[in-house]
């Protein structure tokens, strides 16, 4: 029953989330060029070391599986690296790549994440107090992750892209 309660969480956690996005966040980074719009994505993926909280003993169960332990927290530590060399190299063209670089590496990871776990037959209970990392923060992140790729799939308008090569 308990694997009920944290899948229904994680389900609850994606309709607030989408909710969130679709009535405050998109509405807000519809309206700004690229390198704009992506900056506030990846100041919250440079936050993604707390992953690193898998492999802090007290925080998570012993019984954690270590295969899911440590590609979820090496896979995040990675992800918020390239989330802060992408911030560093924008708005210049590469900026742009580093961003593709994170966002295909970022959504990789969590997908891989959920692989992981489902391989490794995680119980919700070994998480520990670190249960809030894919309750609630992981769909905020998969959700990003989708408004980066649409960012970075928008046509930009020409001026935006003249300033780009200016400030490159």
């Amino acid at each position: 029953m308990s694997q009920l309660w944290f899948f229904g969480s994680i389900a609850f956690s994606f309709i607030a989330w989408g909710i969130v996005t679709a009535r405050y966040i998109w509405p807000e980074l519809r309206l700004r060029e690229r390198a704009e719009a992506l900056q506030p994505l990846l100041i919250l993926h440079s936050f993604r070391f707390i992953g690193l909280a898998f492999l802090v003993p007290g925080v998570v169960s012993p019984d954690l599986p270590p295969a899911f332990a440590h590609s979820a927290a090496y896979g995040d530590i990675i992800a918020a690296m390239l989330a802060l060399l992408s911030q560093l190299f924008l708005p210049r063209a590469a900026g742009v790549a580093a961003a593709w670089i994170f966002s295909l590496w970022g959504s990789a990871d969590i997908l891989n994440a959920f692989y992981q776990a489902n391989h490794a037959g995680l119980l919700a209970g070994q998480l520990g107090a670190a249960f809030f990392l894919p309750t609630l923060i992981v769909p905020l992140l998969l959700i990003t992750h989708g408004l980066a790729f649409r960012i970075l799939l928008q046509h930009q308008p020409e001026r935006a892209m003249q300033e780009s090569r200016h400030l490159a």
